[in-house]
């Protein structure tokens, strides 16, 4: 876990599976970002933070499947900032349980 938010528009506003989670207020925005060597799924990550933010239970969210395939979310992105990911840069945004969830890259969700 960063000990200092990432960018200075951002404020920790709580934790998820390790990770924190960020506010920015300007633009009313939660930002989080996985340390380089964790194992996570992308899809495992979304769902965990979503609940975080809607400050529900990752089961009482929709089904992510409804809005993408997680096998392919992951296959895109691979784990967290791995190195052999498809992706090197770019993103992906969609609609998911109230959110508009965009994935980058880089790892930042």
């Amino acid at each position: 876990m960063p000990e200092a938010a990432p960018r200075d528009n951002l404020t920790s506003v709580g934790e998820t599976s390790g990770r924190t989670i960020y506010y920015d207020e300007v633009c009313e925005t939660y930002h989080t970002w996985c340390d380089d060597g964790a194992d996570e799924p992308v899809s495992t990550a979304l769902l965990l933070t979503a609940s975080a933010v809607l400050e529900v239970d990752p089961n009482d969210l929709e089904t992510l499947s409804e809005y993408i395939e997680p096998d392919v979310l992951n296959a895109l992105f691979g784990h967290w900032r791995r190195a052999k990911s498809r992706a090197s840069n770019g993103s992906v945004s969609f609609t998911f349980s109230e959110c508009i969830v965009t994935i980058h890259a880089d790892g930042e969700l």
